[in-house]
């Protein structure tokens, strides 16, 4: 079975625009390029899964989230992610079960690429990615920002304000771990 690092977007892997439509506005957060060559040196399958509800609220398209998406792997490379899986479901609307922190994103992916959850990793910034990751049975790691809440720090196994201490985390883990 594969092992995988699941990568909330925003304010995770790029910088946050409310509702960003706009691929020219994409900015890398500081040291997501080497540490997603990191994982992926070490054989981990990478994913964005994120969770995009300015589609369930009218405010952007299916095709301008797919356009900044396209945005991040022209920057970090073709090859960087398995896949990318979003949701579209308003806070406030219907739920098809795939809105974090429901670990709808993170099953999908398991079944199409056969992962081990129990070796992976969920990353992200906030309450909704750590509960989504611990719920798929994931290890989980919080980027601190300075709007970072309490709750959520408590909730992660990690948490750092530097991507590259959660690299070093999760490589340390996985070495430390036997092959299941």
């Amino acid at each position: 079975m594969n092992k995988a690092v699941f990568f909330d977007r925003d304010d995770t892997l790029i910088r946050n625009i409310p509702y960003l439509g706009d691929p020219k506005q994409v900015r890398l957060l500081p040291g997501v390029r080497r540490a997603l060559q990191r994982l992926s040196a070490q054989g981990f399958l990478l994913f964005i899964v994120s969770n995009q509800s300015g589609v369930g609220r009218g405010l952007i398209t299916p095709a301008q989230v797919a356009a900044v998406n396209e945005a991040i792997v022209r920057r970090l490379g073709q090859d960087c992610f398995a896949d990318i899986l979003v949701c579209f479901d308003s806070p406030d609307g219907p739920q098809s079960g795939c809105r974090k922190p429901e670990p709808g994103m993170l099953l999908r992916a398991q079944k199409k690429f056969d992962l081990s959850l129990s070796r992976s990793f969920m990353v992200g910034d906030n309450a909704a990615d750590i509960e989504a990751g611990r719920r798929a049975g994931c290890r989980t790691a919080l980027v601190i920002h300075p709007h970072t809440k309490e709750e959520a720090i408590e909730q992660a196994d990690f948490s750092s304000a530097s991507m590259a201490e959660i690299i070093d985390w999760i490589l340390q883990l996985d070495t430390a771990r036997p092959m299941s």
